[in-house]
């Protein structure tokens, strides 16, 4: 009896051991996968990093003024006058300027508060 005891303990030793063996095994691939997308999103960082700093040079006022006089005549640039900016009057108006047009014999209050069923 004493045999079958020890057998069957040795036999859980070795299952738990292998058991254990399994899960270090997948935990040090797991933080191998970790590491690489560690690895990727460092490299996205400083390719983000690098853009804006190119985006930055190429936006800067000085360059931006040297290339539209360089270019004016194929590009057809102009300055703005005053004249062109809009009047507010000139602006079209909003959609609730238009809505007593829609909603036909709602009365003032229905329109302000958007009660009115369509």
């Amino acid at each position: 009896m004493l045999r079958t005891l020890d057998l069957v303990l040795v036999g859980a030793m070795i299952a738990a051991a292998t058991i254990t063996y399994q899960i270090k095994h997948q935990a040090e691939e797991k933080l191998a996968e970790v590491r690489e997308l560690q690895a990727q999103i460092n490299l996205q960082e400083e390719t983000i990093d690098l853009l804006e700093a190119d985006w930055s040079l190429l936006n800067q006022p000085s360059r931006l003024q040297r290339l539209s006089t360089a270019f004016e005549a194929e590009l057809g640039l102009k300055t703005i006058e005053a004249e062109q900016m809009a009047e507010p009057h000139e602006l079209p108006g909003r959609a609730s300027d238009f809505e007593p047009q829609l909603a036909e014999g709602a009365t003032d209050a229905e329109l302000t508060t958007g009660s009115v069923q369509r």
